[in-house]
């Protein structure tokens, strides 16, 4: 049986009535176990038991969770005496039968599972390990089914210094994912408005602009990558010229070049993007997209001597680029940028949306556009709408009615 706790001036009503006067801040009640403590907030009505829960980390959070019996008779669930109190408070902090085998998933464990949901998905775990560098540690050694909805809305509305609206979306929305994974699986976790509401997001929030590059900006960009780094370099060009995703471009396999003399091409991995469960065999799906002789040339020499299922693609030091490789490039990236003088906005993303403006630009048709590139039409219409529009209007003039001899009508 579990050990009973003993604090006289909380044990009774009459006790917490004649020792506490009406305040807003809870007093310390009895440490439960190590690292927690029962707390009590006297009110004009009933007063209210506060859990406190240190995060191991010298910082702790707190939770109301029931009434006392201060003027009612306690109904073991939610009005509670100061045993039941107590037993409740470590069930919560602990798990449903008390044992810390049993816990509640925290926060910091639901972004663990969703991080080994999405790579069980061929996903991109990166979208469970970047909340975590934001959260703070009280934040994520809270469980899940204790979190409100007004503490997430300050964490939230504190990023706005650190990053762009539309950044703090995006992040927002990695982190929703975790806790309603959590919530499926976890049927304790009743309280899905605390994320919806506090991690809604940010009205009026625009998306970073799809920066788009001349072709001469993008061949200085190539070069200078070049510059700094062959294999960077050729990372780079082959971006530049195919209009790849970057974590698609570093899965290719050395048998994914097609060195035709005239006709050369790769067959480009898809991104499984889209919403798909069915990732991993999404991910071994390949689609051709043609490349210029000079590239097959460079990409030729970089596979020279390699086997046939080994990476195309590598880093300067010689290992395989990870699958989130903009971790890896991006100050390297931002010197390039500042060097060329381009748009200080642009990033490996300015090559490929750069390449569908350049096809549409050629009169390419918007569906070979949209499967060279791995997306949709919907897509490429909904982001690329005012090139569609300038590319059709160059068409559909030389369709107009033109009137060569036109006479003025007598009045």
């Amino acid at each position: 049986m579990a050990r009973k706790v003993s604090f006289s001036a909380m044990e009774s009503r009459s006790a917490r009535l004649n020792k506490f006067t009406i305040r807003r801040r809870p007093y310390s009640g009895p440490s439960l176990a190590r690292g927690i403590l029962l707390l009590y907030r006297r009110n004009k009505t009933n007063g209210t038991w506060v859990l406190k829960v240190s995060d191991g980390h010298g910082a702790y959070w707190t939770k109301a969770f029931a009434l006392a019996d201060d003027f009612e008779d306690a109904d073991g669930k939610a009005v509670l005496t100061f045993h039941q109190a107590q037993e409740q408070a470590k069930k919560l902090a602990r798990g449903g039968d008390g044992n810390a085998g049993t816990a509640p998933i925290t926060v910091d464990g639901a972004l663990n599972a969703y991080k080994t949901d999405l790579t069980a998905r061929s996903a991109n775990p990166y979208n469970a390990e970047w909340p975590r560098v934001h959260l703070t540690s009280a934040l994520l050694s809270k469980p899940a089914a204790l979190l409100a909805s007004i503490e997430l809305k300050t964490w939230r509305n504190g990023l706005l210094n650190m990053m762009a609206p539309s950044t703090i979306n995006r992040l927002c929305a990695c982190l929703r994912a975790a806790l309603e994974q959590a919530a499926q699986h976890d049927k304790r976790i009743q309280n899905r408005d605390a994320w919806e509401i506090g991690l809604a997001a940010l009205p009026n929030a625009q998306e970073a602009r799809n920066v788009i590059l001349s072709d001469a900006k993008v061949r200085e960009l190539v070069a200078a990558a070049y510059r700094s780094d062959d294999k960077f370099g050729l990372l780079t060009d082959m971006l530049a010229v195919t209009g790849a995703r970057p974590s698609q471009a570093v899965r290719l396999r050395i048998e994914d070049l097609h060195d035709h003399p005239m006709r050369p091409k790769l067959m480009m991995p898809k991104s499984a993007k889209g919403g798909d469960r069915n990732r991993s065999a999404k991910k071994t799906e390949r689609y051709s997209v043609p490349i210029t002789v000079q590239l097959a040339a460079r990409l030729r020499e970089a596979a020279r001597a390699r086997p046939d299922h080994a990476p195309l693609l590598l880093q300067g030091d010689g290992s395989p680029w990870p699958d989130n490789p903009g971790a890896f490039y991006h100050h390297e990236v931002k010197k390039i940028v500042a060097d060329t003088g381009a748009d200080p906005d642009a990033t490996m993303y300015a090559l490929r949306h750069s390449s569908i403006v350049r096809m549409l630009l050629k009169n390419v048709p918007i569906k070979l556009v949209s499967s060279l590139h791995d997306t949709s039409t919907k897509m490429v219409e909904k982001h690329y709408a005012k090139y569609i529009t300038e590319h059709s209007d160059d068409v559909s003039r030389h369709a107009l009615l033109h009137h060569d001899n036109v006479v003025a009508l007598a009045r």
